[in-house]
This record gives structure tokens, sequence and C-alpha cells, in this order.
């Protein structure tokens, strides 16, 4: 192509991508606020239809099938095809869950048969002992079942949480989007340059620090993920040197009948070096292998439309 329109191509690009995050953001704000009048599951089941029927036809369908022939080897091309229907269900029931985050968390300890969420004894027992002990905690998550969720279980249980979120790149969406989380989320704080040190700052004042720990971070710590080597977000091990404190994985796995059941899991250890100081590579190596162990047991509710390897 010629230099003169190639550039001519790419300032006509950069002139309309304001119009273009303007029509999506208005179309986000839209869907959002029109989804809160209908039902929430019948809104769920619609959106996870739609989203297993046009998903296929995207760029992520080839980016999940490849993603997901390189963890499960052994399977065949029918079960990963099956596995990714499953994705596209959970993300469609994601986006329409999202509109009612507000009142989708409705468990009462007194009554735990009323609403739609479960919860293991043991996973009660952690959250009290998390909530009681008087020190903060690290929580990790990751993009499987609900992952919005838990923020929510802590607010409503009276667990003082601050919750690290990535912004959308569109403004108007992310004020709609802002406005929906922060409602019952506790202390949001944008990933930044300054996010570490705003995170680091709520461990020290005793509230509990979560973040989704999934995602591939180009200059991240090498780690393996599925017998691969990719790289992870070392930001949860580094504000553990700084404050060290009880590291827990939580996980919010969708169930038949539209229900869900939370989790806590155990106390993880971090890793330690020769000296004793926390080491950064293992200690993101065995949060990693946590979110593994879980996306095993329910891989058609974890986001593989992502690049997961380089």
């Amino acid at each position: 192509m010629h230099p003169l329109l190639r550039r001519t191509k790419a300032r006509i690009r950069e002139a309309t991508k304001p119009l273009g995050e303007a029509a999506v953001g208005a179309l986000t704000i839209g869907m959002l606020r029109a989804t809160r009048y209908f039902d929430p599951t019948k809104t769920a089941n619609l959106f996870g239809r739609v989203t297993r029927l046009i998903g296929p036809a995207l760029r992520e369908q080839r980016i999940g099938r490849a993603n997901l022939t390189a963890a499960f080897p052994e399977k065949s091309p029918e079960e990963i095809e099956a596995i990714l229907a499953g994705v596209w269900d959970n993300l469609g029931r994601v986006g329409a869950e999202f509109a009612h985050l507000d009142h989708i968390w409705d468990h009462d300890e007194a009554h735990p048969e009323l609403g739609r969420i479960e919860i293991p004894p043991r996973t009660h027992e952690l959250f009290h002992q998390l909530r009681l002990d008087g020190k903060p905690a690290l929580i990790f998550a990751s993009h499987l079942g609900n992952w919005e969720m838990p923020a929510l279980a802590a607010v409503a249980h009276g667990l003082d949480a601050a919750i690290l979120f990535r912004r959308p790149n569109i403004p108007s969406a992310d004020r709609i989007i802002q406005e929906m989380r922060s409602v019952k989320m506790g202390t949001l704080i944008p990933a930044g340059r300054d996010a570490p040190f705003r995170l680091a700052e709520a461990l020290q004042k005793g509230q509990h620090v979560a973040m989704l720990v999934d995602q591939y971070l180009t200059g991240g710590v090498e780690v393996t993920f599925f017998g691969r080597k990719t790289r992870a977000n070392p930001m949860l091990a580094r504000l553990l040197r700084q404050v060290e404190c009880p590291i827990h994985g939580v996980r919010i796995i969708r169930l038949p009948g539209h229900r869900f059941r939370a989790e806590l899991s155990e106390e993880v250890q971090p890793v330690r070096d020769a000296s004793g100081k926390i080491d950064i590579q293992g200690t993101t190596q065995a949060v990693t292998s946590v979110v593994e162990g879980w996306i095993r047991e329910y891989p058609d509710q974890w986001l593989w439309l992502h690049r997961r390897w380089r």
C-alpha cells in the first residue's frame, strides 16, 4: 500500500474512533438500563441463547478453541466445541446478571433455603474468620462462573473490602458500569499506576483487598498454566511483601436451576526464599495453580476467549 494512502486511512480511523466509541458506549448504557426492567432469570436465559448463537461467528471463538486445545490436548474436537458453547452461555448470563447487581445476591444466613446462593459450611467458617480476626487479607478470584458476585458477597456480609477493577476504554460505558458496581461492592480501586499504592494502603488500614488474577500480563512473572509457560500479574505477591496477611481464593460457580455456589479456598501459603522473604514468582505460581484447579473442574464456566499464552 502506498505510504500516503496508509497514512490517510490511519487518520480517518483516528478521526472516526471517538464516534464509534460513543455509539458503543450509548448502546452499552441503553442495554444495561433496559435490562434492569426485565426479569433477571428470563433475561439471563435470553442472553445465554444469544451469545451461544452469535459467539461462534466471532474471532474469539477461534481464540477459545486454540486455548482449549492447548490446555486439554486429550479432549476431542466435539468436547472442545461443547465447552465453548458453555463459555458463550456463561458470558451471556454474566452480562444479563450485571444489570441486576444491586439485588442478585440474596443469601440470608438465617434462611439459606430461601435464596439462590449455596454456601458450604467450611466457607461460612472461613468467611467469619476473615471478618472477625482483625487482620487484612488478600482475596483472589478468576473469570469463572459469575466473577462479579464475590464482591457483592463480601459487602453483604460485613467484610470491609477494597476491589481492584479494570475500567472500560469507553468513558460513557465506564460511568454506567461504575455506577452499577458502586452500589454494593465496597471500595473500588481502578487499575493504574497508583493502584498498588492504594491497595497497600487499604491493607495497612485492615481492609480485605480483592482482585482478579487470571489475565495474561505482558511483563508479568513467568508461571506454568495448564503445562505451558505464560506470564501472570505479580501484584498480589508484591502486596504480600509489604503487608503480610492471609491469602484466600473465592469463586462463584453456576449451578443448574439458576443457582450459584460460593466457595472460599483454604489459606494459600506463600512461597519463601532461603532468607524467608516472600518469593514473588513462587507465590504467584501457587495462586495460579489454585485457579487452574478451579478451571479444570468447570472448564465451560471460564473465559477462554482471550489469548492466555504468547
